[in-house]
């Protein structure tokens, strides 16, 4: 089941173009800005957030992504949606990092949260050249993820399957890619 919360629109729009007449930045939930820095330094200002959740959710070609074929890696899950400009600013660099680190352990997720369905993600990905793995995300991940606030929200997964990073908006692909490193 997709949501089709109509506040979800409008309310996701209003802080879309909140954030694009911001500048377009993003914030990390419950704390300061993460600035690059040796790994050691990034890795223990993570905390430890909770377990992360057990999943099941269609790809857009219908396949099922479990969250159990995960274990054992570094996990980004992004809560995102095609008609999200901050969201589409963040895929370029979610394909360099699966690029990059996928060798290491990394998995990049993007959980869709779109009402206008598979197809339309899936075209999305293909124009965009999207390398990672894409799943339609449905009310019950929503919330065992905590709730949405706002997209685009990320959550980092390390190998023990804990959540050590929330961010919601935004962040500048050098801190970010930072704390995936510290991670792997």
């Amino acid at each position: 089941m997709r949501i089709h919360s109509s506040n979800w629109r409008w309310g996701g729009a209003a802080l879309v173009l909140g954030w694009l007449l911001a500048g377009g930045l993003g914030c990390s939930q419950g704390g300061e800005d993460v600035s690059a820095g040796d790994d050691a330094t990034v890795r223990s200002s993570l905390p430890l957030l909770g377990s992360a959740p057990a999943w099941v959710l269609p790809r857009p070609d219908g396949s099922l992504l479990r969250s159990e074929d995960l274990a054992g890696r570094v996990v980004v899950v992004d809560f995102w949606a095609t008609w999200c400009p901050p969201c589409i600013r963040e895929v370029p660099d979610y394909v360099a990092l699966q690029t990059e680190l996928g060798p290491q352990g990394l998995v990049v997720v993007g959980l869709s949260l779109d009402e206008a369905g598979a197809v339309a993600v899936g075209e999305f990905a293909t124009r965009h050249g999207v390398n990672y793995e894409l799943a339609m995300a449905d009310e019950a991940v929503v919330a065992a993820f905590g709730g949405i606030e706002a997209i685009p929200t990320t959550f980092l997964v390390d190998r023990a399957g804990q959540v050590r990073h929330r961010k919601v908006g935004l962040m500048d692909r050098v801190n970010y890619e930072a704390l995936v490193r510290s991670l792997l």
